[in-house]
C-alpha cells in the first residue's frame, strides 16, 4: 500500500472519525447513506469508509439543511451539481478536441450565418462577410 495514491476521494475514515469531522452523530451518517445523500466506500467486511470529499459533502448537507432545504431538496442539489460538473468536463473535452483538430488541419474553414433564413455558409480563408443589421428569426 506504500505506492497507493491518497486524494480527497480515497475512503479512509471510519464512521466515528467521519462523524466527528462532520460534527454529526454516526447514526445521522448511516441515515444519509441509507437515503443516498452520501455514499461512502466499503471495506471487504462491508464497513463504511468516508473520504474527505464525503466529509465535505456531509458538512454541505448540514449547511443546506440549516438553510431550510429538505433532504430530498439537498439530494436534488447534489444531483444537479454532479450533472453540471459532468457537463463542464464534457465541454472541456470538446474544446480540447476542437483545438487539436484545428491545429491538425491547416486548411480549416470558417463558417458564418447566411443572409436569409439563418443558414450556415462556408467561407474560405481570408474571405470577409459584409455585415448587415438585419434581424433574422430562427425557426427550427
Amino acid at each position: 500500500m506504500a505506492n497507493a495514491q491518497l486524494d480527497r476521494y480515497t475512503p479512509v475514515f471510519a464512521i466515528a472519525a467521519a462523524a466527528e469531522l462532520a460534527e454529526m452523530h454516526p447514526q445521522t451518517l448511516r441515515q444519509y447513506d441509507r437515503i443516498g445523500l452520501v455514499s461512502p466506500g466499503r471495506t471487504r467486511g462491508n464497513t463504511r469508509r468516508y473520504s474527505l470529499h464525503d466529509v465535505a459533502q456531509l458538512r454541505e448537507v448540514a449547511r443546506l439543511s440549516a438553510e431550510g432545504l429538505s433532504l430530498e431538496g439537498i439530494r436534488r442539489v447534489f444531483q444537479l451539481e454532479s450533472k453540471v460538473h459532468d457537463l463542464e468536463t464534457r465541454v472541456r473535452d470538446l474544446e480540447r478536441a476542437l483545438a487539436e483538430e484545428q491545429l491538425r488541419r491547416p486548411d480549416r474553414r470558417v463558417f458564418a450565418a447566411g443572409s436569409s433564413g439563418g443558414e450556415v455558409i462556408t467561407l474560405h480563408r481570408g474571405t470577409r462577410v459584409r455585415r448587415t443589421a438585419d434581424v433574422v428569426v430562427w425557426k427550427p
